[in-house]
This record gives structure tokens, C-alpha cells and sequence, in this order.
């Protein structure tokens, strides 16, 4: 009996110091927050340094993240969250800097109804703090480099691949590299000045910048064109990121050539499916367990976007399938997929609420 008495001494004497431990690190996080928001135990955060104007839409936000920052590969992407008219928001931004860069930094195209992208180039000031995700992301260069690189991109697509090409000349190790950028003008050339500096100074970097308003070229993404710009392009091992349709007709290509292994892709759309839609009468109820509520999903769109018409606010991020910020359990009923098309019946399953639709009534760990 002793022994169970001082037993339960040693327990209660861990539960107590593992309780001050918690509050104790509580107490530092708030205190640390106080002095300067961002620092934190917990939290990667960062201080927006300098706001850079790249293009007439397009704007470079210099990040100084704190010490739970480690690192990231060229081509990743990191999520920023930021408080918008009350809501917390998150997205998903490619990193455009070179990892070995002491700062980190994010290049944001406006889009006329984005609601982040909007409130970071009207609002984001330097001093301001943001809430960072750690990096992440495939899209990356593989260890050793390849002999013979092409970096192909449109629009904004070109930062993860600008991160790419910045970590090379960092390293010296641009030897043989092709980077052909697709713009509207010369004007809408993100990071136009210096891609043109590191092409004059490296010799081993040819540059093609392929402009809608250049007369003597096609607009837009030709195969035809492209082919005799590249005559090797299907020996190269190539990272593509840029808007859909030039993505879909170069990947395309590359097929065809029977070089879809030497093609490495960023998306900033999925690639969803065409799907069959239901008509629900009265629409599918979604019970949300934790909070103990019932919202109706009525017509077109994801189960993220019905919850938030709902009146609902479930974390997310990219809201294309990549970050995994919405995912969440769904413990009864039946979704499918839009980017793969498989349907999920099976209880306690994993889903992506952004990528989801509903195929009948759910319960949801929300």
C-alpha cells in the first residue's frame, strides 16, 4: 500500500511539473509575442522587410522569418496566413528566393478576385508580420543537378523555377541551362532585369523570353515554335509551371516525344475531372461533429466552398489539393474526388474538402 501511495506521489509530482512546464510555456509565448510578434516557441512567423514592385501586378513581399524557419529546397512553396476582416486566411505562394539567402521571399501576382492576393498588395507593409507553413513541395531540383536543364514557365508561374535558377548561380553551376519565360509584353517580364543580368553573365544560360506582343513569334505556347527554339528540349530534364493551357499543350508534347519522364510540373490549378453532377432536391446534409452543426451543400462547387457559404470557416490553403491544410476526417458517408475521380464510401476517411464534392448526406470531424 506504500508502495501504490508513493507511486501515485511520483505521478502527481510529473502531472504537476508537466503542467508547469505547459504554463510556463504559455506564459514565454505571450511575453515573446508582447516584445516583438515574431518571435515564438511554436510558430514560424516572419517580418515583411522591403515590398518590391516587379511587374504593373505583380509584387515581391522580402521576409525575415524567425528561428523555427529551417530552411527550404529551390521550387518549394510555404503557405501565409494573414487576418483578414476578422477571418484568418491562409494560401500557398511559391518561394522565389534561393535557399541560401538569409531572407526568404514570396512573389504574389494581384488576381482581380483574390481575396488574399488582394489584401496582401493593398494592405502588406514593411514592419508587418505574417504567419508562415513550413515549405514544402516535390517541385525541386534532384541531387546531382542535370548536364543539361530546361526551365520552362509563363506568367507567374516563373518564381518557383526563378528560385531554381538562383540557387544554380549561387553554386556556379549554371553549365548548361535554357529558360524560356512566356509574357504578354516585355513590361509583364517578372524578374525581367535580372534574368537578363545572369544570361550576360553566364554563358552557360540561354534565355527566350516568348511575348504576345511580339509580332515575329506566335502568341502564346506553339509546339511547332517551341521545337525549333529547342531543337533538344525532349533530352532535357525540364520544370514546368505557368497557366493551364500551356502547361496542358507542352505537356502534351513531351509525350509525344515519349519524354513525359524528363517533364517535372508545378500547378497552380488542379487538374480536376469532369464529373457527372447529382441533382439533390433539397441538397445533402453535412453534419459537422465537433461543432455539433448541420449545413445543406446545394449545387456546383467543393465541399470547402459550400461550407463557406455556409457560414462556415475551415482552415485551408492552397484550395487546389496541394498543401493539405483543409484536410479533415470524414467519418460517414460518401465523396469523390475532383482531381482523381475516385469516390470514398468507407467510414473514418481522410479527405481534402477543397478537392471534395459530396455524393450523398456526410458527417465530418469539423
Amino acid at each position: 500500500m506504500g508502495s501504490m501511495s508513493k507511486m501515485g506521489a511520483v505521478w502527481r509530482s510529473a502531472g504537476s511539473s508537466v503542467a508547469g512546464r505547459l504554463f510556463l510555456d504559455r506564459q514565454a509565448e505571450f511575453w515573446m509575442g508582447e516584445v516583438d510578434p515574431v518571435r515564438s516557441l511554436r510558430e514560424l512567423r516572419a517580418r515583411v522587410l522591403e515590398v518590391i514592385e516587379e511587374t504593373r501586378d505583380t509584387k515581391t513581399f522580402l521576409l525575415r522569418p524567425n528561428g523555427a524557419w529551417r530552411g527550404h529546397r529551390a521550387g518549394q512553396y510555404t503557405s501565409v496566413e494573414a487576418e483578414i476582416d476578422g477571418v484568418r486566411m491562409r494560401r500557398c505562394y511559391s518561394i522565389s528566393s534561393a535557399p541560401s539567402e538569409a531572407l526568404v521571399s514570396i512573389t504574389v501576382k494581384h488576381v482581380a478576385d483574390g481575396r488574399v492576393s488582394t489584401w496582401l498588395h493593398e494592405n502588406l507593409r514593411a514592419g508587418h508580420v505574417l504567419g508562415l507553413g513550413a515549405p514544402a513541395g516535390e517541385f525541386v531540383l534532384p541531387s546531382p543537378t542535370p548536364d543539361k536543364l530546361l526551365l520552362l514557365s509563363g506568367g507567374s508561374g516563373i518564381t518557383p523555377v526563378m528560385s531554381m535558377l538562383r540557387d544554380l548561380a549561387v553554386r556556379d553551376a549554371i553549365e548548361n541551362v535554357v529558360f524560356v519565360h512566356h509574357a504578354r509584353s516585355h513590361a509583364d517580364v517578372i524578374f525581367g532585369e535580372e534574368l537578363a543580368e545572369l544570361a550576360a553573365r553566364h554563358a552557360g544560360l540561354r534565355l527566350v523570353l516568348c511575348l504576345d506582343d511580339d509580332a515575329s513569334s506566335p502568341r502564346g505556347f506553339d509546339e511547332v515554335y517551341f521545337a525549333k527554339l529547342v531543337p533538344d528540349f525532349a533530352e532535357r530534364s525540364t520544370f514546368l509551371c505557368g497557366p493551364k493551357p500551356l502547361m496542358d499543350r507542352a505537356e502534351r508534347l513531351f509525350e509525344s516525344v515519349g519524354a513525359s519522364d524528363r517533364l517535372a510540373l508545378e500547378r497552380f490549378t488542379p487538374a480536376l475531372r469532369l464529373l457527372p453532377t447529382l441533382s439533390f432536391l433539397d441538397g445533402v446534409q453535412v453534419r459537422l461533429g465537433r461543432s455539433e452543426r448541420n449545413v445543406v451543400a446545394k449545387g456546383q462547387g467543393s465541399l470547402l466552398e459550400q461550407l463557406e457559404r455556409a457560414g462556415e470557416r475551415p482552415a485551408h490553403g492552397c484550395r487546389i489539393g496541394i498543401c493539405h491544410t483543409c484536410k479533415c476526417r470524414k467519418q460517414s458517408g460518401t465523396v469523390q474526388n475532383l482531381v482523381t475521380g475516385e469516390v470514398s464510401s468507407e467510414p473514418d476517411q481522410e479527405i481534402q474538402l477543397c478537392i471534395s464534392i459530396p455524393r450523398s448526406d456526410l458527417e465530418l470531424d469539423l
